[in-house]
């Protein structure tokens, strides 16, 4: 029976290595976004300082394990076999959910995760328990759910969104108020005073506050006093000398090496945000399974009696967590942020929602962003009348940005430095205040809700953008609350089936969980490669005008591939009858519309790094967009009518019907062929050729189109037979139409933009 529970705390602990890894890569994005989406220092660099961060962060945390052991159910409650349950089905579901959230790049909580994964687990087994003696579940469950503690979590998780967001949104608009988007000339004079408090102001939340039940506070100074009893003690002095002696080194740093003050606040910030992290955070990911082995010491310690009779009183004393295994947590952790490949795809969810410049937006509208933009866009035109107008165009000339070319950059950053500094700083004071009250905040919440409420102040919200930002942040907040109900529900459902079927259920369930991992990993490796194809013909704003050329060449061949396939092949499935083969071709058909429509979106940036060539250079870049567009929208208005055919049962096309739009796939195919010569040889000499042989495939589908109303006059085929035939013809026509003034625009483009160089 012992070796068996060995067993149980080895599985734990792997799963725990496993769910340090998927939850890093997840939470990266809280510490990692404001320096990145700043562009502060080199990669190198913000990684360094994050990693240093994390380390001593580790240390912190010490006591926020105790969490875990008793923060969501009374462990006296249970037995030891069903505390190791509820640990085994919390990390099970954890590294499960992680994984899958991280695969598709959406931002989770990972402390909403175990919080709400503990309660599930615990809920079903208190009630197999209540059941078996007979009680009452809902008269006793709260006998062995923590309630009070556990809803002091959630209510801790819920309000920290609203003081995220407004604190945020507060300090931010301060901030712009006194050193506007042109901040270097106030910079000089205020610079040094600002870095000082902000700093001091880490340090005092990061280093008092979070001294509390770190594996450092009990440590005995030679005055007998602990080393968190002197800091509580000289706190007033620790500030004072903190604020002078950050103003003196900044100060020093400008004029000596001539380094940015905001660059030293940014890098400051991002190490104390990593710091706050990892003092927080950590219990998500190796609580649990520290919990498990206590229990298990614990358990061997009273001689390994019966484990479904010892009870687990002694889990809710004090107990302290080893240094060592806090500072190897903290190391798995560093390595993990510094290879993972899903922590870098984490990130642009954050960037895309709060950067200052406009662009191509991940979310769509809805109707409650729109009721809440025109509301406030209404309160702040009946404001502005309440105010003077003098007043009022101060106010604002604080917040006008500056022109990309003020950074001396190619590609400016997402936001300045004044607001990842604010971003930094406001995030790891409210998580260090969290750590110190032994709330387990969620950092992802808090740094999340702290960048959208700074986006806001910042005005990088504006009438062309609000929408989808909104979108944005409800369906992240959305994803939050999924989250909690699937984390209750799964790690609820393994419980109990653990609990019902068996202990072999465990390592069923292990099994599962690393045949889940293994799948999302070669669905994000697919992707990975999907992503680099991608890149190939994506535009950048490095390129030169040669190399638009090549690139823009390599979108129309994808384009021309893609109609063929979809033409040729959606017929051939149609004709067949093949439903499988239908739905795959339908995917392609998505591919190619998502392709086109992020060209289209992308228009405006290309066209202004074109812009010194001459207008029609440009004007013939968005008529080839615009075409490729319209091929995309005929290939699916072509294609969506026979999946609706196939899957109501309709009847098929009669014989004839069938062979003529399989001679007619056979033409359009030759035709791209011929096509995709000219484009990627470049020879538009035989453009004319091209031409004509559109006009004959039009010329044929025009027959076909008097034939099929020949048969309707005789009564062969039914309306919806007729509908769907020139539904089919008259998108094709549309295609080819299309495809031809698509290799004219290319041909004019290439033209214009080489006689300019």
């Amino acid at each position: 029976m012992e070796n068996f529970y060995l067993i149980l705390v080895v599985v734990l602990f792997a799963l725990a290595i496993s769910d340090l890894i998927v939850g890093v890569s997840n939470d990266a994005v809280n510490f990692l976004n404001s320096a990145i989406g700043s562009k502060a220092a080199p990669k190198w660099l913000i990684f360094l300082m994050a990693s240093l961060g994390v380390l001593v962060g580790a240390t912190f945390s010490n006591g926020m394990m105790e969490v875990a052991r008793k923060g969501i159910f009374h462990p006296d409650m249970f037995f030891f076999s069903e505390i190791m349950v509820i640990f085994l089905a919390v990390m099970i579901t954890d590294v499960i959910l992680l994984d899958m959230f991280n695969t598709f790049g959406m931002p989770t909580s990972t402390t909403v995760s175990i919080v709400f994964e503990l309660l599930g687990s615990a809920v079903a087994v208190s009630i197999i328990k209540i059941k078996a003696n007979g009680g009452i579940v809902m008269a006793e469950l709260s006998n062995y759910i923590n309630s009070s503690k556990a809803l002091a979590i959630i209510t801790g998780i819920l309000l920290s969104v609203f003081i995220a967001f407004t604190v945020g949104a507060f300090v931010q608009y301060i901030s712009r108020l006194v050193f506007s988007f042109n901040y270097r000339k106030p910079m000089k004079y205020f610079g040094s005073v600002f870095g000082g408090l902000a700093i001091t102001a880490i340090t005092y939340f990061m280093l008092i506050k979070g001294m509390k039940g770190s594996s450092f506070a009990d440590i005995e100074l030679g005055s007998g006093i602990t080393v968190q009893e002197w800091f509580k003690s000289n706190s007033g002095m620790v500030l004072l000398y903190s604020f002078v002696a950050w103003v003196v080194i900044i100060q020093l740093l400008k004029w000596v090496f001539n380094i940015k003050i905001l660059k030293v606040i940014v890098l400051v910030g991002t190490f104390a945000l990593a710091m706050a992290f990892a003092g927080n955070d950590l219990v998500n990911f190796i609580g649990v399974p520290l919990a498990g082995f206590n229990s298990f010491q614990d358990w061997m310690a009273q001689g390994a009696s019966n484990p479904d009779t010892y009870s687990m009183i002694n889990l809710a004393g004090k107990v302290a967590t080893p240094t060592y295994m806090l500072l190897i947590a903290g190391l798995v952790m560093i390595i993990t942020l510094i290879l993972s490949k899903k922590a870098k795809s984490v990130i642009a969810t954050s960037i895309d929602l709060s950067r200052q410049s406009e662009g191509a937006e991940r979310f769509g509208s809805s109707f409650a962003a729109r009721f809440i933009v025109r509301g406030t866009t209404n309160f702040n035109r009946k404001l502005s009348r309440i105010f003077p107008q003098s007043f009022t165009e101060t106010i604002h000339s604080r917040f006008v940005p500056v022109q990309s070319d003020y950074y001396n950059e190619e590609e400016p950053p997402a936001f300045d430095k004044i607001r990842a500094s604010v971003n930094l700083v406001v995030a790891s004071i409210l998580i260090a205040i969290g750590t110190s009250l032994k709330l387990p905040l969620s950092t992802t919440y808090v740094t999340f809700m702290v960048a959208m409420g700074t986006s806001l102040a910042d005005r990088a919200w504006d009438r062309e953008s609000a929408v989808y930002r909104i979108s944005g942040v409800f369906a992240v907040i959305g994803g939050w609350f999924l989250t909690a109900l699937i984390a209750f529900s799964v790690s609820g459902f393994v419980a109990l089936v653990i609990s019902l079927s068996g202990k072999f259920m465990i390592f069923v369930f292990v099994v599962i969980a690393l045949i889940m991992i293994i799948r999302t990993h070669s669905m994000l490796k697919k992707r990975a490669s999907q992503k680099v194809e991608e890149e190939e013909d994506t535009i950048e704003s490095e390129d030169a005008l040669e190399q638009i050329i090549a690139k823009s060449s390599k979108q129309l061949v994808k384009a021309f591939v893609f109609s063929s396939r979809i033409v040729s092949g959606g017929i051939d499935a149609f004709i067949k009858e093949k439903r499988g083969g239908l739905r795959k071709i339908e995917e392609e058909c998505k591919t190619f519309s998502k392709k086109a429509k992020k060209n289209k979106d992308k228009v405006y940036s290309v066209v202004q790094q074109i812009a010194e060539s001459s207008v029609d250079t440009s004007h013939f870049y968005v008529q080839m967009m615009e075409h490729k567009r319209e091929m995309a929208h005929a290939v699916h208005f072509m294609l969506n009518p026979m999946i609706t055919h196939i899957e109501n049962n309709h009847k098929p096309f009669l014989p004839e019907q069938c062979e003529e739009m399989s001679s007619v796939a056979l033409r359009v195919d030759t035709f791209f062929n011929n096509a995709l010569n000219v484009i990627k040889q470049e020879k538009f000499e035989n453009l004319d050729e091209l031409i004509e042989e559109r006009d004959q495939i039009i010329g044929i589908l025009n027959k076909y189109e008097k034939v099929q109303i020949k048969r309707i006059k005789s009564k062969d085929v039914n309306t919806r037979n007729s509908q769907l035939y020139f539904k089919i013809i008259s998108e094709i026509e549309q295609l080819l139409l299309h495809s031809v003034n698509l290799v004219k625009a290319q041909r004019d483009f290439i033209t214009f933009t080489r006689q300019q160089q």
